[in-house]
């Protein structure tokens, strides 16, 4: 390993009693296959790596606290490529997750996880370079993929502080806490305020549930080749029945509008009858299209085609995931005003910064997935530029289990304007919750299309 990057000055009027400096950090990783395949942009995957992280952190007086920190390396959605190997993108993220760990337990200041978080991202970007000429990869790690591979080290960092001081940590994102306002990070408009001022203290009590009807998913019996038999639903209309769901996100193509829109059509169909016979009358709809779409003009055509074949179905539809090309700044043609007038559209995959999140207000879009893939730091200043400016806002998943689930169910809890929470491992992965279920039988045991979150309130990140 390349030698550790100088760390930056990060309190410039020296450490307050209440900061940390980490002591130890330790990885593992543990894998599983999904009951049935998902399907991210085009590329149809079967399994995941979860990485784990438990850290040692200790203040000024000599107290210590522990944190742990989960997420699925989902190298998949954040280093998508065609020319460099499915396993050579997850072992990249392994080598620079071992890197990450190592760089975190020599940082050597005192400070507030967010500011750790920050001051460490050069370093991390550095190492995700080192890791792409390591292994020879003719294309670079993104920074999409370094963000999700810090960010299981950024929310055991959260986690311990929360700890230390014996609170939930958004007890502890405001001026008691924090050594900046939010004006270090989102600029002057922000000038004595803080993530506090945005976010809740104690979680909302419950949350409508997305349950993510996968492109290769079975939707009717006819569409089964063979049943996977282990007691779980296997098509739309059981899982509707099942979970009790009004809320349905679907997954499209992009490439294909006759396909996509005829997916639509038929989801709508079953959803319907399904919804008829339990005698529900209001669920609604998101699209993904996981930025396939070749430009904006296929989401108005798209929007127009479905409105005409299913008025109802259209008018089910609360938003629209990011439907182009994530690189906002090479295609500034993909602004989003014509489909954003129409539905709600939200930045996904090229949210990994401040900057791109105001590109997107700037190019049109009017809402934002918020995800604890992209760290908990990120995310709570995020969150807090996304409520003043008063965007869409929505809760997506990486098909988290365990302990990723419980932060990222505690995020969309503790951020007011969220509207729902994607989770979508127990379709998936339930085998990673096991265990969960009789900790956190509201988030992990789904009965009425709601996850029941009011519980979240736990020490530290909550999970452990």
């Amino acid at each position: 390993m390349a030698g550790l990057v100088a760390a930056p000055a990060i309190l410039k009027a020296g450490p307050r009693s209440t900061d940390i400096r980490l002591q130890e950090v330790t990885t593992d990783y543990v894998s599983y296959h999904y009951r049935v395949p998902i399907k991210f942009g085009g590329v149809v995957t079967d399994h995941a790596t979860i990485l784990n992280v438990n850290c040692l952190v200790s203040a000024k007086g000599g107290k210590t606290a522990k944190g742990f920190g989960s997420m699925p390396l989902g190298n998949t959605w954040s280093f998508p490529s065609r020319r460099v190997s499915n396993a050579d993108t997850l072992e990249a993220m392994k080598r620079l997750a071992e890197r990450m760990a190592k760089l975190t337990a020599h940082f050597p200041e005192y400070g507030h996880p967010i500011d750790l978080n920050y001051a460490l991202q050069p370093q991390y970007l550095e190492a995700a370079e080192a890791v792409t000429q390591e292994m020879r990869l003719v294309e670079p790690v993104p920074k999409l993929c370094t963000e999700v591979t810090a960010s299981a080290f950024d929310a055991a960092v959260h986690d311990a502080f929360g700890k230390l001081h014996g609170l939930n940590c958004y007890y502890t994102y405001g001026p008691e806490f924090m050594t900046y306002d939010l004006s270090h990070y989102a600029g002057p408009e922000y000038k004595g305020e803080y993530p506090s001022h945005y976010l809740l203290k104690e979680p909302k009590a419950r949350l409508p549930l997305y349950h993510l009807v996968g492109a290769v998913d079975a939707l009717e019996d006819s569409d089964i080749a063979q049943r996977v038999n282990d007691g779980l639903p296997e098509t739309l209309s059981e899982w509707i029945s099942f979970n009790g769901l009004t809320h349905l996100k679907i997954k499209l193509n992009g490439d294909d509008a006759k396909w996509d829109v005829e997916r639509v059509v038929r989801v709508d169909r079953i959803a319907t009858e399904t919804q008829k016979k339990r005698g529900a009358a209001d669920w609604v709809y998101s699209l993904d299209f996981n930025e396939r779409c070749p430009n904006v003009q296929y989401l108005v055509d798209f929007l127009s085609t479905v409105k005409v074949k299913t008025p109802e179905g259209f008018r089910r539809i609360q938003y629209v995931e990011q439907p182009t090309a994530r690189d906002l700044k090479a295609h500034r043609e993909n602004a989003m005003q014509a489909a954003s007038r129409i539905k709600p559209v939200v930045i996904d995959e090229s949210l990994t910064d401040l900057e791109s999140l105001l590109l997107s207000r700037e190019m049109g879009y009017n809402g934002a997935a918020l995800k604890a893939c992209k760290g908990q730091s990120f995310m709570m200043i995020a969150a807090s530029v996304a409520e003043k400016q008063k965007m869409f806002l929505c809760v997506q998943d990486l098909t988290c289990p365990g302990a990723s689930l419980i932060q990222s169910a505690s995020l969309a809890a503790h951020v007011p304007d969220v509207k729902a929470i994607e989770a979508n491992s127990r379709q998936y992965m339930p085998a990673a919750n096991q265990g969960w279920e009789k900790r956190f039988p509201g988030v992990f045991i789904i009965k009425d299309g709601y996850m029941e979150t009011k519980h979240l309130n736990g020490l530290g990140i909550g999970a452990v």
